[in-house]
């Protein structure tokens, strides 16, 4: 196990020798001791957004995607319009759930370093009073880009609108207050970074508006609101659940907590993201953004022009090095990505940056 490569991507990623024994142990998924997981999880979750009051934490079966699918099914009327605002690939993806489901949506797109700004969202809302709902990714995974969800959920909220928030790769990392930031529902998962295993993804759902989406869902499976309720009355879940993915996460939350919670999470993960790039920088690999917009999440790095480079040999040769990195997932330009987050910490990040050092000498891609 201890040879095991270091994933440095955006989920799954890197678990703890603790969070991978706690799968080891099989759960009846109507046992008392199970739902008391699944309850306390849920509570855990809950309270990294200081969100009890107002909103219901639901867990879902499956990736992070089935989790937004399942929100934007459930919480958008079926005559409800949704503004999506895309900057990367899971901005494109929410709009084409919002297509697949039959609900009506616009789209407003910035080039994939650009963030979406307050200013934008207020000249979009005041010229359609038509939207019911915005729906925002607050760290754009295929960049790494942050968007300025604070400032854009008050132009929301001032237009009387409901806000989603895709917050899978920003999710127990970056400080988001329910209490400060309004929001219909935010959408996170099991294998980002609270750094357990993929699995089950998870909504934050505002307590009126669950009540008030009965019959909206297109799908019996991810209904919320059915999900929610069968889960408030039995205490259990309706169909069968990831239980070993349910009880990894508890053990990841344990953790979590020992470690200092949030502040501690981003302040490690902030770290990493310096270290990778001071790092990256020296050996001459140019970052896709700018400091100000880039989350400690995932980094985005201009591939190197010269014709010996080839990613997949590239990856390949640092793979067996004992890092596994990540292709890009720019249209335009050339990339490949470093993620941030998982179990590791500065030391592993700078280890990292020497393979890929040594990976480019080898390739005699860069005379460094």
């Amino acid at each position: 196990m201890s040879n095991a490569p270091i994933l440095l991507t955006p989920g799954p990623l890197t678990t703890s020798l603790r969070t991978r024994q706690a799968m080891l142990m099989d759960w009846g998924s109507w046992d008392r001791d199970f739902n008391q997981l699944t309850a306390s999880l849920c509570e855990q979750l809950l309270a990294i957004v200081d969100g009890a009051a107002s909103h219901h934490c639901v867990p879902l079966q499956g990736s992070g995607t089935f989790a937004v699918e399942a929100a934007i099914g459930t919480l958008v009327p079926r005559d409800g319009k949704v503004l999506v605002l895309i900057n990367g690939a899971y901005g494109q993806r929410l709009a084409k759930i919002c297509k697949v489901l039959g609900r009506t949506y616009s789209t407003f797109e910035t080039a994939e370093d650009q963030p979406t700004t307050a200013e934008d969202v207020e000249r979009l809302l005041a010229a359609d009073p038509t939207v019911t709902h915005v729906a925002l990714i607050h760290c754009e995974t295929s960049t790494g880009i942050l968007n300025p969800l604070p400032a854009i959920a008050q132009v929301i909220k001032a237009h009387g609108k409901r806000l989603i928030i895709d917050a899978m790769s920003s999710f127990g990392a970056l400080p988001i207050d329910a209490r400060e930031v309004q929001f219909e529902a935010l959408i996170a998962a099991s294998g980002k970074c609270l750094e357990g295993v993929p699995g089950m993804g998870f909504v934050f759902a505002e307590k009126t508006a669950l009540a008030a989406a009965e019959g909206n869902a297109h799908s019996l499976a991810m209904d919320l609101h059915d999900q929610h309720a069968y889960m408030a009355k039995t205490g259990q879940w309706r169909f069968t659940p990831p239980t070993h993915v349910v009880a990894a996460l508890h053990e990841a939350l344990l953790q979590y907590n020992e470690e200092g919670g949030l502040p501690a999470r981003h302040q490690r993960y902030a770290d990493n993201c310096k270290t990778l790039l001071d790092g990256m920088a020296r050996i001459g690999l140019r970052s896709f953004l700018p400091t100000a917009i880039q989350a400690p999440i995932i980094v985005t790095f201009h591939a190197p022009k010269d014709p010996r480079y080839q990613f997949k040999d590239f990856y390949e040769r640092v793979k067996a090095k004992g890092f596994i990195l990540y292709p890009g997932k720019l249209t335009q330009v050339e990339t490949f990505r470093v993620g941030c987050i998982g179990v590791v910490g500065a030391a592993g990040m700078q280890a990292a940056v020497d393979a890929v050092a040594d990976v480019l000498r080898e390739m005699e891609v860069l005379d460094i």
